[in-house]
């Protein structure tokens, strides 16, 4: 009854090894090239050439808009921005719906411009803006709670789910592989759901096994939603 709490926690101990370098990877490809911020500021504001602007989708301060599915871009942390724009760019990450748009602009956009509207986005000073759960939940959007959530981040789900603070911190600041402190709510669901469902396979991989897709398909709607409520709320004074 114990052998899959081991593996699945042997995984997860080979994870953290197998994720530094790439991080540090990542920082020296940043650190070897300049990046222009302003520019990456017109291109989020003004769109570049055929592409439209950022801030239409993701609100002009990149704060994300729940009602246009749009995550929160500011302070998302230059590594994981950068990351997400390339495989946009490349196909390797695919957005449904509204998100559509995302692959056709990032392929508009030179490998200069994306270090550009990332190292824009990262000198952004963080704003608090958390997802408005009850004015979601008048909408009929299901809400989970935040209470729940908050558990799910501190102890995981035995035996398979570990804690989400492992990697990600209680408060979801960790950036290098996406801060996802008050990211908005719907867009968080939509992601586990995706992670869950295999249509979202960008995540880091151990052994050719997707991390969050393995993680998240233990999840159910209510765990997904728990940890949605929470995340798109947490105070920034969280550990």
């Amino acid at each position: 009854m114990r052998k899959p709490t081991f593996v699945f926690l042997s995984w997860l101990m080979l994870s953290a090894v197998t994720l530094q370098p790439q991080a540090v990877f990542a920082d020296d490809t940043i650190a070897n090239n300049r990046a222009d911020v302003a520019n990456g500021q017109t291109i989020y504001n003004e769109g570049n050439g055929d592409t439209a602007g950022c801030g239409d989708c993701h609100g002009k301060k990149g704060l994300g808009i729940d009602a246009k599915e749009a995550p929160r871009l500011a302070n998302l942390g230059q590594i994981y921005a950068i990351k997400q724009l390339d495989d946009y760019a490349l196909g390797k990450r695919i957005a449904p719906g509204v998100g559509a748009v995302m692959n056709d602009i990032a392929r508009m956009l030179s490998d200069q411009d994306r270090l550009d509207v990332s190292a824009y986005l990262d000198s952004l000073e963080y704003e608090a803006e958390p997802s408005n759960l009850k004015a979601l939940a008048a909408d009929g959007i299901r809400i989970g709670d935040p209470k729940n959530g908050k558990i799910i981040m501190a102890r995981g789900i035995k035996p398979l789910v570990p804690a989400c603070k492992d990697c990600h911190g209680m408060s979801g600041r960790s950036q290098n592989i996406g801060a996802i402190h008050q990211q908005k709510y719907v867009y968080l669901v939509n992601q586990l759901k995706r992670y869950r469902e295999g249509h979202r396979v960008n995540d880091q991989e151990v052994n050719k096994v997707g991390i969050m897709r393995g993680i998240a398909k233990h999840l159910t709607d209510e765990n997904i939603a728990d940890i949605a409520a929470y995340l798109s709320t947490v105070s920034n004074s969280a550990p």
